[in-house]
Parts: C-alpha cells; sequence; structure tokens
C-alpha cells in the first residue's frame, strides 16, 4: 500500500514553505505542545547520559515502577511488570493493533494516526461517530450495531480505541458514556485501548478547579483496557520520544505483553536509556513538575477558549474546548456563504483557501476520519505561545496570556482572516514580509 506523510506533518512543512518564502502564517495545524522543557528534566536528561546499554525490553525497573506509581494515583492499581515502555506512543499503538489482529473500531472524528496504523497493519478500520461534546468515545449504541453488522459480513472485529481527553476535539466524554463503552465492549468482547496521553491537561476554570473529570474505561473494564499515556504532551517532550502502555491484570493483559515484548524486541530493543531516566522522575510527579503542568493546562485553556470565541464570532459551530489545545469548528452554518464568495464546497476546499490565500494552517475533517463533505476543521492553538523559550516562559507565567503582544497578534490575525473569508471585512490576504526577522517578531 501507498503510505503518505502523516497529514500534521505534512502540513507543518507546509507553513515552514511559507514562511521561507516571507508569508506571515497562522499555525493552527500541527499539535506540538509548544513549551519549554523544563529544568529538571534536562537536568535528569544529562545525568543519565552515561547510560548506553540496551536494557529490558519493556523498559527500566525505575520506569515501569514510576509509571505504575503515577496511574496508581489515579485510582488504577497497576503492576510493573504490567507496564511497557517504548520510543513514543506511535509505535506502541502499532506493535498493540499488529499484536491485536483483525480490524479495530474507531472514534470519527479521532487523531490522524489510528486509522492510518490501523491500515498499515493490513486492517480495515471501522470508523464510528461520536457525539457532539463527548469526542473521543464512539456512540456506544452505533459501536454495537457497526461492529455487529462487519461480524455477520464474516469481518473479525477485535479492539476499539478511544482518546480521552480528545483530539482532535478538546472535549472530554463524560462518565455514562465512557460507562455504556465499557459495556458494549464486555458484551462484544472487545479489547478497549484507551489513549490518554492529554489526561493531565484539563483546563482550569476561573476558580482553579478543573473543567472536565476524566474517567477511564480501565475503571469500568478493567480486564481488558489497555492505556497508552507519554510525555509528549503534558511536558512537551514529545522530541524525546517516550511512552508507556498499561496493560490489564487478566488473560487478556498477560497474552498481550508476550506478544508485545516479542514485537519491541524485534523494532526498537528498548527506549532510549538517558529519556528513561528523565521519564522515571517524570511519572513520580515531583512538586515543580505537577506546577508546570498546571500554569501549562491553565495556559492551553485561555488560549483555546479565546481561539473558540474567534471561530464563534465568525458564525462557526464549536464545542466548547475543556482539555489539551485543540478545538473542532463546524463551517456547515455558513456554508451556502462560503460556497457563493468562494466556490467551497468541501473541507479540503475550505483548509486549502485558508491556507494558500491567508497562510492559516489546520486539518480538514476527512483527515479525521469523516467526509470530505464535511466542513469541520481541526485547530491547535498551542503553537501560538511564541517563537522562543523566553516567550513560552513568559506565557507560562503570565497573570493574562493574551495581553502578550505575540499571542494578541495571532488572535487578531486569525479575526482578519476569518472576517476576509466570509467577507465581513477587508479581505486580508497572506501577507509577504521582506525582512523575515520581522515576522517572527510580530507573529510567532
Amino acid at each position: 500500500m501507498t503510505v503518505t506523510v502523516s497529514a500534521t506533518l505534512a502540513v507543518n512543512e507546509a507553513l515552514n514553505e511559507k514562511r521561507r518564502q516571507g508569508v506571515r502564517v497562522l499555525p493552527l495545524g500541527f499539535g506540538e505542545a509548544g513549551l519549554p522543557v523544563h529544568p529538571v528534566m534536562r537536568d535528569h536528561l544529562s545525568a543519565g547520559n552515561g547510560a548506553n546499554a540496551y536494557g529490558p525490553v519493556a523498559g527500566s525497573v525505575a520506569l515501569r515502577e514510576a509509571a505504575a506509581g503515577y496511574w496508581n494515583r489515579r485510582g488504577l492499581d497497576t503492576d510493573p511488570d504490567l507496564v511497557i515502555a517504548g520510543p513514543g506512543s506511535k509505535p506502541l499503538l502499532y506493535s498493540l493493533l499488529l499484536e491485536i489482529g483483525g480490524d479495530t473500531a474507531i472514534a470519527a472524528p479521532s487523531w490522524v494516526s489510528y486509522a492510518a496504523q490501523s491500515r498499515l497493519v493490513g486492517q480495515s478500520p471501522i470508523m464510528v461517530p461520536t457525539a457532539t461534546g463527548q469526542g473521543g468515545v464512539p456512540q456506544p449504541d452505533l459501536l454495537h450495531a457497526a461492529v455487529t453488522d462487519a461480524r455477520e459480513q464474516g469481518r473479525t472485529v477485535n479492539a476499539v480505541v478511544v482518546t480521552l481527553p480528545d483530539n482532535p476535539t478538546g472535549t472530554v466524554a463524560d462518565v455514562e458514556t465512557v460507562r455504556r463503552l465499557a459495556d458494549v465492549a464486555r458484551e462484544l468482547d472487545l479489547i478497549i485501548i484507551s489513549d490518554e496521553i492529554y489526561r493531565d491537561l484539563v483546563h482550569l476554570d476561573s476558580d482553579g478547579d478543573d473543567r472536565a473529570v476524566v474517567r477511564s474505561p480501565a475503571e469500568f473494564a478493567p480486564e481488558r483496557t489497555v492505556i497508552s499515556t507519554g510525555l509528549s504532551k503534558n511536558l512537551a517532550l514529545g522530541g524525546w520520544r517516550i511512552g508507556v502502555l498499561r496493560l490489564p491484570d487478566s488473560e487478556i493483559g498477560h497474552r498481550l505483553r508476550g506478544g508485545l515484548l516479542g514485537v519491541a524486541s524485534e523494532i526498537w530493543s528498548s527506549p532510549a536509556a538517558p529519556v528513561q531516566q528523565a521519564a522515571s522522575h517524570a511519572f513520580a510527579e515531583p512538586t515543580e513538575l505537577v506546577d508546570h503542568i498546571d500554569r501549562s493546562r491553565r495556559l492551553h485553556g485561555i488560549v483555546a477558549r479565546a481561539v473558540t470565541d474567534v471561530f464563534v464570532a465568525s458564525g462557526a459551530n464549536v464545542a466548547a474546548p475543556s482539555a489539551a489545545f485543540y478545538l473542532y469548528p463546524d463551517f456547515e452554518p455558513v456554508r451556502e456563504h462560503l460556497r457563493a464568495l468562494h466556490g467551497v464546497r468541501t473541507g479540503p476546499e475550505l483548509t486549502g483557501l485558508l491556507l494558500e490565500r491567508y497562510g492559516m494552517g489546520v486539518l480538514p475533517a476527512v483527515e479525521f476520519g469523516e467526509s470530505p463533505h464535511t466542513l469541520r476543521m481541526r485547530v491547535a492553538t498551542s503553537l501560538l505561545y511564541g517563537d522562543s523559550e523566553e516567550r513560552r516562559y513568559a506565557a507560562l507565567s503570565a497573570h493574562d496570556p493574551l495581553a502578550l503582544p505575540w499571542i494578541r497578534a495571532h488572535l487578531d490575525r486569525l479575526t482578519e482572516v476569518l472576517g476576509g473569508l466570509l467577507d465581513k471585512g477587508p479581505a486580508h490576504a497572506a501577507t509577504v514580509v521582506p525582512v523575515r526577522r520581522e515576522v517572527a517578531r510580530s507573529v510567532s
């Protein structure tokens, strides 16, 4: 089969090319956390630079014990022997799909790699719609019907993937939806793969309380739920490539462990030892890192809500995000207006227009498993915080990050772009700036 570059990476490259051309861009396509590395993590990575042995395939004892403690503190008793570490969540997910076999049910919309990896291992993913505000979890009744229908056609369906909190919508499914999902999975004998990499990034309200509560399917179907997480989102360590799986303490979990270790031994052998040492410290959740994450989720929430307000003011429908750094606006209410003004009929046409005419990078809903006809798009807000460590630290510590000139410039530009798109003001085309350092200083 032909494998194309991940849509999130492709849009990032497209924006980089526009920067090289001197175009003023709005970087809303790439799901990177956009924050600096905490100094304590740098210190621990440096301290481990002499660790050059391969180490255990499942990961070091220290890392697996620290990850087990992380889940224990969240009410999920975890045996360190049922934790497997890998070089990021993607290879762990791929190995898991390979080991489980059969086809997999996946939420629509959902992160681009779920369906892509499912196809890579020879599966035919079953896309099941989510309900508004319940992103990441397929509607349980529709899941039951879709899996039953597929099996009646002779297909083998062994798993369902959920995301809590969700990428691309930034929403968190409520406890009843998760409970019903678990019930359907047990009835249909499905393994639940629960991607909880955004669990620590629930937004804070004005009183400092969580805007949503994350309930894992492992609470309701512990014998069949595999949890995936890592440090790329809560601590912005995407480039360090470290992830962990929590397997259930059941026949399913023990069977999967043996197969996963076999796959891992032939693909990556073991995660990078210095990164494992630093990750062990992170999963122990020392106070300074918990405080750092609290500041980051406050920032994510403030900026995501501000961006949401701009889209709502333009006429789009948006389910209010409550976690991570995404939102998922829907331009269906202005479909006819967009068709009359620009001839836009599909999501890719709309996002292509935003990129080429306005330098705005977002991803169409088709990349997340929805119809090309849909006018929804994934907007990632975390690259608005600044293009330097100094600015990103300033954003983390600011009482009002929206008042920072570089963040305000992005919000103003977004207002201009959507106004021009919908003919609510001057049609501000993508600006070509002759001195590129001025672009970085004014809008990044």
